[in-house]
């Protein structure tokens, strides 16, 4: 046989056993015994590129993964991948006390740079350091006392000012909207709210994006040209970039760069990905000049750059840009679809509305002479809105894909039983919260499971910002952000859904992405 023809046949073979012959050995000798699992399709049990498919084709798969675990408690998604159904698995994948450690799928998201970032971050001892190094960004009074009146109420401000551009004439009872009363598209606007709100928290810098109602920002290349890109298509596109390809991790980095431009859609798609990262440099690079001249601003920027004592941590620009990055994405982002989702289930539902409005008028009432914006103090502590917002993370938590975990080489033990070592193990926040046991009528948006005692008893099982050591840092600013606003929002203005049993749509990637949510806003005759 000639020798380009061994060649030639060398060349073809190699790919056909990784791709084919190599995944069906290592399920057939089952090393670790993972084959007793269902698998949640054909693939899964053969290569990671049976989930990515499910990130493919659309839709929410969370939901079908929390059909799947009412009868499988442990779901094969991977060759060495297995989904919890059971919410108590959650403690021991990510509590305090948990041997495992964040999976190498995390090294997907920083594989066009040298550095991971707070939300990333793989190392143990980097995460507790860079995550010290920004606690007291976050804290409680560090939030309410510095970005609580002049950031947040007025970003409130002027959403209630777009609110009321796009008010129309009350509706009739009875009556569905007319289309063209639809006006307000209320995912855009809160999405805009976020976005204001954490470019003057995180970077000390007013994007005016509610002023001009659109969401187009300053982008820059490292080799300096300036530009403008859609913020919210660009954040977007990264995501869904990311989570079509990052589960098969050891191929991430030839899909990425090679596979992917046999498809014009995705080429679009990592084109408004490399937006996002230019959006950020531009944004890190201008927060950096005036760090540099001298200017003491009181912005997440500043706890990067230097501890209480002003002792400077001389980060490298990488590490810098990492951290700005994923605070303007999170910031940005989840609360975003947070507010959206709020808003959706009490439009859906309007005796949790009314009894809500009850509890806000009331508290602002006995307050007297109010603020065109009510501020987070008079309306903080209010029992019933604090349920409507946990209910909705509940029943729609806006990160809700499954966060992968490694046991440690020796292994685990998970709901009572051991994962041998080197074996992904997650749990989706939709498959917890729609666990029956746990919750009573989990597909039922139902405020009032979380007052009293009752609340007590499943704030265990409640995980929409994760849990343990790698829990979201930033739930203090949500849950200001949310309040100051739902509140708000509820008391001045009525809204309607386009009609009965209007659903929203819904995909999956990281984040459980809403599309539109367009409103009929009029003014609401507020009665002492």
């Amino acid at each position: 046989m000639p020798i380009w023809t061994m060649l030639a046949l060398l060349g073809v073979c190699a790919p056909l056993y990784t791709l084919l012959l190599n995944p069906i050995i290592a399920y057939l000798i089952d090393r670790k015994s993972l084959r007793k699992y269902t698998s949640y399709n054909l693939f899964c049990a053969l290569t990671n590129a049976g989930w990515c498919l499910e990130a493919w084709r659309g839709g929410i798969r969370s939901k079908s993964l929390s059909a799947l675990h009412k009868t499988h408690p442990v779901i094969r998604i991977g060759p060495d991948s297995l989904s919890y159904g059971h919410p108590d698995a959650y403690r021991d994948i990510y509590g305090h006390g948990s041997k495992c450690v964040k999976d190498t799928f995390y090294q997907t998201e920083a594989a066009e740079g040298a550095h991971f970032n707070l939300g990333n971050v793989i190392d143990k001892a980097e995460h507790t350091r860079k995550r010290k190094m920004l606690a007291g960004a976050f804290s409680a009074r560090n939030v309410q006392d510095h970005w609580e009146g002049g950031v947040v109420r007025g970003a409130v401000r002027m959403f209630l000012s777009a609110v009321e551009a796009h008010c129309t004439a009350p509706l009739v009872d009875g009556t569905d909207p007319n289309p063209h009363d639809l006006n307000f598209d209320f995912r855009l606007w809160s999405n805009l709210f976020t976005i204001d709100a954490i470019g003057e928290i995180a970077m000390s810098d007013q994007l005016g994006l509610l002023e001009r109602g659109k969401d187009t920002v300053t982008a820059e290349t490292v080799d300096g040209k300036v530009y403008t890109v859609p913020f919210r298509d660009c954040l977007h596109a990264s995501k869904i970039a990311h989570a079509r390809l990052a589960y098969a991790d050891k191929w991430y980095h030839f899909n990425s760069r090679y596979a992917t431009r046999l498809f014009p859609s995705y080429r679009h798609l990592w084109k408004l990905s490399a937006g996002w990262s230019d959006f950020v440099n531009h944004q890190a690079k201008k927060r950096l000049a005036r760090h540099l001249a001298g200017e003491k601003l009181n912005d997440i920027f500043e706890h990067i750059m230097h501890d209480r004592e002003g002792t400077p941590y001389n980060l490298e620009w990488g590490e810098i840009s990492a951290e700005c990055a994923v605070i303007l994405d999170a910031g940005s982002a989840t609360t975003a679809i947070a507010l959206n989702n709020v808003i959706y289930w009490l439009a859906r539902n309007p005796i949790c509305l009314a009894r809500l409005r009850e509890e806000v008028d009331h508290a602002l009432d006995a307050g007297g002479e109010e603020d065109a914006v009510a501020p987070y103090d008079k309306v903080k502590n209010l029992p019933y809105l604090r349920a409507c917002l946990d209910e909705s993370l509940r029943i729609t938590p806006p990160f809700s894909y499954n966060l992968p975990r490694r046991t440690p080489p020796d292994g685990a033990t998970i709901l009572g039983e051991y994962v041998p070592g080197d074996t992904t193990v997650s749990m989706s926040a939709y498959v917890a919260h729609r666990d029956a046991s746990c919750f009573v009528e989990p597909d039922n948006f139902i405020p009032e499971r979380w007052l009293g005692e009752k609340r007590k008893e499943i704030q265990g099982y409640f995980v929409a910002f994760s849990a343990g050591s790698r829990g979201c840092i930033g739930r203090n600013i949500s849950y200001l952000e949310q309040t100051v606003l739902v509140a708000n929002f509820v008391r001045q203005y009525e809204f309607s859904l386009p009609c009965e049993g209007w659903e929203q749509e819904r995909v999956e990637v990281t984040n459980l992405l809403p599309g539109a949510l367009p409103l009929k806003v009029w003014r609401r005759e507020i009665r002492q």
